[in-house]
């Protein structure tokens, strides 16, 4: 698809940003603010399971807001960017099954991870159609071999967009921490789009940005509502696929640039998989509490310790996110300075991988170093 210059005047995308901003904003407060009336349907009330951090009833569906923010601010674009709203809007229609998936675990409790991995994929599969949203290059040996078929070029895009879907459902588990780690990425997005003059992707993620930034408002620090399957799918979804769009626009940017921008999330899981199955001899995709995430507000966040107040808890909960933050920025912003150089970024994955490793086993073996524990 063919790129426009950008425009020498920045206002609009800020527009497209700050209309999303808005309106996420404005449709989470009213969700929250009418909880009460629907607290049966919008409500998570399950505080009891291995993955539960929260202190009191909160309504799981910020992924409302979200989307709406996103689809409000991308057809406000289409009078000054007709093809980035054009765009937007098809990439909106393609996450749906995604999004509707997990909206229906979020009201209903009753989809299975299996079920909303499935239509995940459903909506990677309608991209690829589309959009052309296809992985086609990975600069990893053999993984290049195997996209250069279509039908298997097909297979590894759609496993790979429900593996980061998956991967930022896994991470939603403490106030801000997921969204802000989007925020990261779709920033990232914009901003390596804006080097390579691809104004409707720089327009999509701005609107993106701006959305979860809206519920992120009223999410951190103090967890009046939550992302739920829905939101952390779609954000996944939408990260994913605007980073294969990135690439399959624009050869310049290096295949490496996203793997090394979501390292954090997806490395968070296939860690998890390997440790239930292999340490642990658990089924991999059985929920347990013994995530990085889960470690740090168990082990480091220790002032509030023993503590049952609400206002303790929310606390403690919302002082874990901001450590999960700085491991995130260790792959983002290395992710945006060497964006088309695959050798430096594959250096960067690996050191990632390598410090995750170290962070875990020392904190899992309660020897993690004092400076990173929060006392009174």
């Amino acid at each position: 698809m063919p790129k426009a210059p950008l425009p020498a005047n920045t206002l609009p995308p800020m527009l497209e940003l700050l209309l999303g901003f808005s309106l996420s904003v404005l449709i989470s407060f009213l969700v929250i603010r009418y909880d009460h009336k629907h607290a049966h349907l919008l409500s998570d009330h399950d505080m009891s399971g291995p993955q539960k951090f929260h202190a009191k009833v909160v309504p799981r569906v910020g992924g409302i807001g979200i989307v709406a923010g996103v689809i409000g601010a991308l057809l406000a674009s289409w009078v000054g960017h007709r093809d980035s709203s054009v765009l937007g809007m098809l990439l909106i229609a393609c996450a749906a099954p995604a999004f509707l998936a997990g909206l229906a675990e979020d009201l209903t409790k009753s989809q299975s991870p299996r079920r909303r991995l499935f239509f995940t994929v459903v909506s990677a599969g309608l991209a690829a159609w589309l959009l052309g949203a296809v992985i086609r290059r990975t600069d990893i040996p053999g993984l290049d071999w195997l996209v250069s078929f279509g039908f298997s070029a097909v297979l590894v895009t759609m496993f790979a967009v429900a593996g980061v879907a998956n991967a930022v459902n896994i991470i939603d588990g403490f106030n801000g921490l997921a969204a802000m780690c989007v925020v990261m990425m779709l920033a990232a997005i914009a901003y390596v789009a804006f080097q390579a003059h691809d104004v409707p992707i720089v327009m999509c993620a701005l609107a993106g940005l701006g959305a979860v930034l809206g519920f992120f408002v009223w999410n951190f620090p103090a967890g009046l509502i939550f992302l739920g399957d829905g939101g952390a799918y779609f954000l996944g979804f939408y990260v994913a696929e605007l980073s294969i769009l990135l690439l399959h626009r624009n050869a310049i940017v290096s295949p490496l640039f996203p793997l090394l921008m979501c390292i954090y999330p997806i490395f968070e899981t296939v860690f998890s998989m390997y440790r239930r199955r292999f340490v642990r001899g658990r089924p991999m995709g059985l929920p347990d509490g013994v995530h990085l995430h889960s470690l740090i507000y168990r082990r480091l966040i220790r002032w509030a310790v023993g503590s049952k107040s609400a206002k303790a808890l929310t606390k403690r909960n919302s002082m874990t996110a901001p450590y999960l933050w700085l491991l995130c920025m260790f792959s983002v912003v290395p992710a945006v300075v060497f964006w088309d150089n695959s050798a430096l970024l594959g250096i960067f994955i690996v050191l990632f991988g390598a410090t995750y490793v170290f962070l875990y086993s020392r904190i899992v073996r309660f020897k993690a170093p004092a400076w990173l524990i929060t006392r009174r």
